[in-house]
This record gives structure tokens, sequence and C-alpha cells, in this order.
């Protein structure tokens, strides 16, 4: 028997914004339109997964459905490059995901179709990866430049991805990979975290996922489906919008 159901996760393209060119907001949203996200979808997650236009997924409250992605649009993508000061592109490096995650099953074909994405605007792109734990000390660091990284929900509130993920709290303890600080995205989501009235958070959550869009800190990739395989004799299991195995009522029939 197999199971699924929408994944409470995203998978995202990190950008550090403390460094050269990623400081340019120019620069950031000629990423997000030089990735074609539609053949990661295909490629990588054999269609069992949503483009992914905002840092929240679309099954938790406050996800603002309002938001306009980026178009994939090479043409565009060169051309705020040029605004930028980078006519003939750029070298960087991207690391790529050395472990199979819910939320980017293959990390390293991901990062080959990124590389060719992003040459045809010129930037070239060398692949870097590290072992896991290595991985995640030295981009909490912000040793990076841009990185493959996501989040599963584990409490089914905004603020899990929000502020942990986005906030500027996150730059210090290390949670927010692409070390963006913006005040007007804080202030509304820290203001969210001072209420209880959920319809009042929700509307201060939607106006952050605008920031955050226009800004673009991250190139959104993917929000996956999560499944899970069983004997047919298994009995009681419901998959965990969390991501947990919660096995208390399972029964072998």
């Amino acid at each position: 028997n197999l199971m699924s159901a929408p994944g409470l996760n995203v998978g995202y393209l990190a950008m550090n914004t403390q460094k050269k060119p990623f400081d340019n907001v120019q620069v950031r949203r000629a990423i997000n339109m030089a990735l074609n996200k539609s053949s990661y979808i295909n490629a990588i997650y054999l269609g069992h997964a949503k483009v992914a236009k905002n840092p929240l997924p679309p099954t938790i409250w406050s996800y603002n459905d309002e938001v306009q992605d980026y178009d994939y649009n090479i043409a565009k993508a060169r051309d705020l490059l040029s605004k930028a000061g980078y006519p003939n592109g750029f070298k960087t490096t991207l690391w790529t995901l050395p472990v199979s995650r819910p939320y980017n099953p293959n990390g390293k074909k991901m990062g080959e179709l990124m590389q060719a994405d992003l040459a045809k605007i010129g930037v070239q792109v060398s692949l870097k990866t590290y072992d896991w734990p290595t991985y995640l000390k030295k981009s909490a660091q912000g040793e990076h430049e841009m990185l493959q990284l996501g989040w599963s929900g584990d409490n089914g509130d905004p603020d899990n991805f929000l502020h942990i993920l986005l906030g500027c709290q996150g730059v210090t303890s290390g949670s927010n990979y692409s070390r963006w600080c913006n005040g007007d995205f804080d202030k509304l989501v820290n203001e969210a975290k001072l209420t209880t009235d959920q319809a009042t958070r929700s509307k201060l959550y939607k106006k952050a996922q605008l920031i955050f869009k226009d800004q673009a800190p991250w190139a959104t990739i993917a929000h996956s489906t999560v499944f899970r395989a069983m004997a047919k004799n298994v009995s009681g299991y419901v998959i965990d919008p969390l991501g947990g195995d919660i096995l208390d009522k399972v029964e072998l029939k």
C-alpha cells in the first residue's frame, strides 16, 4: 500500500546577501528568472511536487496565494544583470545538497540543471559540496555564495518558516542561510508573534511574503509530496503533516 500527502515543506536556493554580487537585489531577481523550476519538478521530483513561489507551503494557514512568482525569462534576467553592472555575468559557486531530503531528493542533479540554466545568462557556476555535518556547519557560518537547502515544518505555525529561516535573528543563530535581514519583514513577523489572533497574524504574514518575494533572498523551488509505503496488512496509519511517524494507533491485521 502506498500513501501520499502534500508535504509541509519547501526546497530553495539561498543566495548569501552578505556577499557580492548577491547583495544586489537585481542580481537575485535575475537568478530567480533564470531557473527553469518546472523542469526540476519533472527531472528531480518525477512530477511529485509543486513549484514554490512562497517560503511557506500552500498547506499552511496565512499562505499568500496573491504573490506573483518570477517568470522564467532568460532575456529579462540578462537585462537585470546588465542593469546591476554585470552585462557579461559573473563567476560563483553553488553548494549542492549532499543528502536526499523530502524537499530535494537529488541535490547533485538539481545543481547540474541550475548550472546549465544560469550559464544561459552568463553566470558561470562551480558546483561544490561537503559531507552533511560540514555542509550545515559551514553554511550556518555564511561561508557559501549560493546553496541548496529546505525545511519541513515541525509545528504547523508560519513562524516556524518565516522567523526561523528569514528573520534577522536567524542570521546570528545560523538558521537564515541567505543572511538576509530586512527591517520591514522582520517587524511584521515579530509583530505577529505578539498576538494570538490568527486573522491578525495571517494579515501580517501575508504582507511579509510580499516583501520576501520582492527582495528575493531565495529562489523558491518546490513543495514536494510525501509518500509512505507499507505492507497491506498495516491498519490505522495516518500521514503526519509535520513529518513524523505516529504509530500508537497502528495495527497489523
